[in-house]
């Protein structure tokens, strides 16, 4: 088993993995009411914020736009990641060029060839990651929006 990582390390990881091409995410939302909701999709790490993908009229972008906030968790259960963000803002796919062209670079997908899509983009708060018990310890690497390495 490899030895538990510094905050630093665990950051520079993070960070390395939240760029991978091709890179899937669990998002999950709430409704007004409380309902959970939580699905798979493509994730993008742009300029320090996460972007995803739906159709606007989906249960994601329905509750992410009511309530403004999401977790999501990257990786496998023995590497993850989770981040809980906030929505900065909601625009559709054919409005902000450059987004669109770095989504789908990243994401290996351009939802611009699909009607009604929308990018979420969402503002991390806090950002945990670990391997193991000996990382559960120091896991938060973000608080408040702020790193804390």
């Amino acid at each position: 088993m490899a030895r538990a990582r510094d905050r630093k390390t665990r950051k520079t990881d993070t960070l390395a993995m939240l760029a991978t091409p091709a890179l899937d995410a669990w998002v999950a939302t709430a409704s007004a009411a409380g309902a959970p909701h939580m699905v798979p999709l493509s994730l993008v790490w742009v300029d320090e914020r996460v972007v995803i993908s739906v159709e606007s009229a989906s249960v994601t972008a329905r509750n992410l736009t009511a309530s403004g906030q999401a977790r999501l968790a990257v990786g496998p259960t023995r590497d993850v990641v989770m981040i809980d963000a906030l929505l900065d803002k909601a625009v559709d796919v054919t409005a902000d060029d450059a987004l669109a062209a770095t989504y789908a670079a990243q994401a290996d997908w351009d939802p611009r060839r699909s009607a009604g899509y929308v990018f979420l983009v969402l503002r991390p708060v806090r950002v945990q990651a670990w391997r193991e018990a000996d990382e559960t310890a120091g896991r938060t690497l973000m608080r408040d929006g702020t790193w804390l390495v």
